[in-house]
C-alpha cells in the first residue's frame, strides 16, 4: 500500500510566534481526529523548523519538513541552508523543485537533480515537484512537458533510490489564473506519471511511489480529488495556513 500523505507549504507566510500556535493546533487536532493511517508534513519557513520540531515532538504520523535545501553540503553559499542543518532540527522531507522556485529563481531540471541526489544522501526524504504552465497545457504538451522534467532530473537514480521519493504533481496553469483543474484531469497526469516511471523503473517502484495533486486543493474538493485511484495525497497551500481546513483535507482520505 502506498502512503498517504498531505503535505502543508507554508510558503513565505506566519511570524515565529504564529507558526508555533498553528503547528500546536494542528498536532492536537490530528491526535483528536484523525484515525486513520495519513502521513501530515509540515512545511514551513526555516526560521520555525527548530520550535515547531519540539512541538511535533513524537507525534504519530506528523513530521517536519523544508521548503527548499541547497545542492551542496556546506560551504560559502551565503543565505543557503544545507540538508545536514535541516537533519539537525529534525526535518525528514524536503520540497524540491516546486513551481515558485522554478519560476522565480530559476531552478532548472539538471540543478534539481543535483538537490535529489544531496538529499538522498543524507537520508531525507524528497517531495518532487512537477507540473506544466498554462501555455503547455494549451498546446496540448502537458504530458510529454511533466515527463520530460520526471526524465531529465530523476532518471538517473537508481530503483532503490527512486522508492524513496514523493511525487507531487501542479497543475501551475490552474493556479491562480481562474482555471479549474478536475479530479479527472488530475488522475489523468497521475496515471500517466506512475505510467512513466514503470517504464524507467518497473511496476514495483512505480506502483509504491505516493504522488500527491498540488493545485488549489481545498477541504470542498479534496475528497473527490483524492478519489483518483493514483492520487495518493496533496501539497496544499493557502489551505495549511488554517489548521481546520489543513485537518479537514487529511480526514477527506
Amino acid at each position: 500500500m502506498r502512503k498517504k500523505i498531505v503535505a502543508g507549504n507554508w510558503k513565505m507566510n506566519k511570524a515565529f510566534d504564529e507558526g508555533k500556535s498553528l503547528t500546536s493546533e494542528i498536532v492536537n487536532i490530528y491526535k483528536d481526529e484523525v484515525k486513520d493511517d495519513v502521513t501530515a508534513v509540515i512545511c514551513p519557513p526555516y526560521i520555525h523548523l527548530h520550535s515547531l520540531a519540539g512541538i511535533i515532538g513524537n507525534t504519530t504520523n506528523v513530521f517536519l519538513g523544508a521548503q527548499n535545501c541547497n545542492d551542496h553540503e556546506s560551504g560559502a553559499y551565503t543565505g543557503e541552508i544545507s540538508v545536514d542543518m535541516l537533519k539537525s532540527v529534525c526535518a525528514t522531507f524536503v520540497i524540491i523543485g516546486h513551481s515558485e522556485r522554478r519560476e522565480y529563481f530559476g531552478e532548472t531540471d539538471e540543478f534539481l537533480a543535483k538537490k535529489v541526489d544531496t538529499t538522498l544522501k543524507a537520508g531525507l526524504t524528497p517531495i518532487f515537484c512537477c507540473g506544466e504552465p498554462l501555455e503547455i497545457r494549451e498546446k496540448g504538451a502537458h504530458f510529454e512537458f511533466v515527463t520530460q522534467q520526471l526524465t531529465n532530473s530523476l532518471f538517473h537514480l537508481s530503483a532503490d533510490e527512486m522508492k524513496k521519493l514523493v511525487i507531487a504533481y501542479e497543475p501551475i496553469w490552474a493556479i491562480g489564473t481562474g482555471k479549474t483543474a478536475s479530479a479527472e484531469q488530475a488522475q489523468e497526469m497521475h496515471a500517466k506519471i506512475r505510467a512513466h516511471l514503470s517504464g524507467k523503473f518497473g511496476d514495483d517502484v512505480a506502483e509504491s511511489i505516493s504522488i500527491l495533486y498540488g493545485g488549489s486543493c481545498k477541504p470542498s474538493n479534496a475528497n473527490e480529488i483524492f478519489a483518483g485511484k493514483d492520487v495518493d495525497g496533496g501539497l496544499i497551500g493557502g489551505a495549511s495556513l488554517k489548521a481546520r481546513d489543513f485537518i479537514d483535507i487529511i480526514k477527506s482520505f
